[in-house]
């Protein structure tokens, strides 16, 4: 479906999903279409990428809200069918599954637990050795995003802006917090993070906020960015990406919004540049990068600031989350390609296509990255 027709559906009600966005035009050219994807060009390839093993899952990924969580040498995996596997992540053999209902989310693993959370709000804790059932909770709220999950507490937050810490053991709500909602928003969520007793997390409202773990008491917020246009399809500053918590710093990203930095101790924002992105930015070898919503990338000294470079070779390629991995910048993109940029100049130096379908999800661990694409094929890929 060609995505100027979305403007048309999202008038009063909420998004499809975060993908559709970028497509949003209210003009037509007869010579240059600004939603056409750019082709591929040339480039000198020094990665080897190969597929260690891949399998295939059920279901629709276009949010792209499901993530492997791992323990040990096992991956953790889940479908929006409602299939719970645990896997050997060296060779992708079954360890044991499990059968739910139709999930929204998952998958958050740590501690001897893996949270997944389903259409009807249920939030579901199995046992990491053998998938039994160890409790679930209604948090009347469908849960669009994985969990976060420490000693004592599993942290989740619904698509309607509340924030909940349960009890680990039993999963009873120990606390919330309600943010408030904007009229028209996004469908996707960004998951809790937590970090030294605290909870970071981001709203559809714009801000962050930062939440002390055992009791949810709010610590301090501060705004990623404010509203300024005129209507409120421009007024959409929607963070469905996760906050990264490092060195005593948080970085956050919202749409339509800005790249903003936080100092923890100070509590305040000390920096911000315009960029609207629907993923966390990545921190590596000095630089910070962020992928922004038409798919270009922008690279930003962590030591001075600036701008470094930047890099439009796949606008409009609707670009998957970047990732980190053994030193470089890994995306992948509608087309099913996995593309590996140098971190210090944004050159591609790498490219495979592994999919037929568009990659949603990249997720790093140790010497292997996992891919998720939009029909839930998940595959282990070397590099």
């Amino acid at each position: 479906m060609n995505k100027n027709f979305f403007i048309l559906i999202c008038a009063s009600v909420f998004l499809v999903s975060c993908s559709t966005l970028e497509g949003l035009r209210f003009w037509q050219s007869d010579e240059v279409d600004p939603d056409e994807p750019k082709e591929l060009t040339a480039f000198s390839d020094q990665k080897n990428i190969s597929i260690d093993w891949s399998l295939s899952f059920d279901g629709d990924n276009q949010i792209g809200s499901f993530e492997p969580g791992f323990s040990s040498e096992n991956l953790f995996f889940a479908d929006a069918e409602g299939n719970v596997v645990s896997l050997n992540a060296d060779n992708g053999k079954e360890n044991w599954s499990r059968q739910l209902d139709f999930l929204a989310a998952g998958v958050a693993s740590g501690f001897g637990i893996i949270v997944v959370s389903d259409l009807i709000g249920n939030v579901i804790a199995l046992d990491q050795s053998d998938g039994s059932e160890l409790w679930s909770v209604n948090v009347k709220g469908e849960v669009l995003s994985k969990a976060a999950i420490d000693p004592k507490r599993v942290v989740v937050k619904t698509g309607s802006g509340e924030l909940l810490g349960l009890d680990k053991s039993s999963g009873a709500v120990l606390w919330s917090y309600r943010s408030k909602l904007p009229t028209l928003t996004i469908r996707g969520s960004s998951s809790p993070v937590i970090s030294e007793d605290k909870v970071f997390v981001t709203f559809d409202s714009g801000r962050m906020g930062v939440f002390d773990i055992n009791s949810g008491f709010p610590l301090w917020d501060s705004a990623i960015s404010y509203v300024s246009g005129s209507s409120e399809l421009e007024n959409i500053i929607d963070s469905d990406s996760s906050p990264v918590v490092d060195g005593g710093l948080v970085y956050a990203t919202n749409f339509q919004g800005k790249l903003n930095i936080f100092d923890i101790a100070q509590k305040r924002s000390v920096w911000s540049y315009d960029a609207s992105s629907f993923y966390s930015p990545v921190v590596t070898r000095g630089v910070i990068l962020v992928v922004e919503a038409n798919s270009g990338m922008k690279s930003f000294s962590s030591k001075n600031l600036e701008e470094s470079w930047s890099n439009e070779d796949y606008l409009n390629r609707s670009l998957s989350n970047p990732v980190s991995f053994k030193g470089d910048l890994i995306v992948g993109d509608f087309e099913g390609y996995l593309h590996v940029i140098d971190p210090l100049n944004g050159t591609t130096i790498g490219r495979k296509k592994i999919s037929k379908k568009p990659i949603k999800t990249l997720f790093s661990r140790s010497n292997s990255l996992y891919v998720v694409d939009e029909a839930f094929n998940l595959f282990s890929i070397r590099i």
